[in-house]
């Protein structure tokens, strides 16, 4: 069954580290480097936790990490799976689940996303708000397991307030330009067309991409706080004319590394108080 094969992921975790931790960040294409600061490491390749599914998509590395940043406990997924990889939802949170299991309070999703809003550029970091699920699926679909939420979770504050609040705070002490927007989350693995583009800006989408969506929406049912960081890499399609590559994606997350581990050093110091 599912909850057991959570069991199973948490006691394999459990015997490689004693760590608790009290908050999870997930790390987006090319967002991976992050974890170089933290302190007492403890790794983990996916392909070791029972249930894991590796990752196969280049930036991400596909490895749970155990250690803490400015003294405070964190657990951290080097890299996600998405559901284009042919994964179905409720492997896409399994992960999100197990890090539930282990007691965490809150989660932070970063992701690499392309910029609608006309006045974001590349390198731009955005404070996700809320989203728009366009992906066509739901993980919560199918037999309601009562002892993760409740059938029906609200949303009206999936994107946790109070860390919103901190995100900014801490980006504003930094001098690091950063508003909230509006994630638009696709299943791809094709980039939008500029037609889809323009239908997203009219919806009130600020940034798409093909992630985050399905981790939240578990999250929430999980009862756990969720900040959402965006790391716009490029501008979506039609805003500009250049053909989207990957490999130029993770490249311009590279050049955000410095702001970005800064900023979310800081926040999480910030949940110590």
């Amino acid at each position: 069954s599912l909850v057991q094969k959570i069991i199973d992921a948490k006691e394999l975790i459990e015997t490689k580290s004693k760590l608790k931790p009290k908050i999870a960040i997930v790390l987006g294409s090319g967002l991976g480097l992050f974890v170089d600061c933290v302190e007492n490491k403890t790794i983990i390749p996916y392909q070791d936790i029972p249930h894991f599914h590796s990752t196969t998509v280049e930036g991400h590395a596909g490895r749970l990490i155990l250690g803490s940043i400015e003294d405070y406990p964190v657990i951290i997924l080097q890299g996600r799976i998405h559901a284009y990889e042919g994964y179905e939802m409720e492997e896409v949170v399994f992960p999100i689940r197990v890090l539930a299991s282990l007691g965490i309070d809150g989660l932070i999703l970063t992701n690499a996303a392309g910029g609608i809003n006309t006045q974001y550029n590349p390198g731009d970091l955005v404070c996700i708000g809320d989203h728009i699920n366009l992906m066509g699926k739901n993980p919560l679909i199918g037999p309601n397991i009562s002892e993760f939420g409740p059938r029906f979770p609200d949303m009206t504050h999936a994107y946790n307030l109070k860390y919103q609040s901190d995100l900014l705070e801490a980006a504003q002490s930094l001098s690091v330009k950063m508003s909230t927007g509006v994630y638009a989350g696709l299943l791809g693995p094709t980039y939008e067309t500029p037609a889809e583009v323009r239908m997203l800006r009219v919806l009130g989408a600020d940034m798409v991409g093909m992630s985050t969506v399905p981790e939240t929406i578990a999250a929430n049912h999980l009862g756990i706080k969720v900040c959402g960081i965006s790391c716009i890499t490029n501008m979506a399609a039609g805003i500009i004319d250049v053909r989207l590559r990957h490999e130029d994606i993770k490249e311009e997350a590279l050049k955000v590394m410095d702001r970005f581990t800064s900023l979310l050093k800081l926040f999480i110091k910030k949940q110590k108080n």
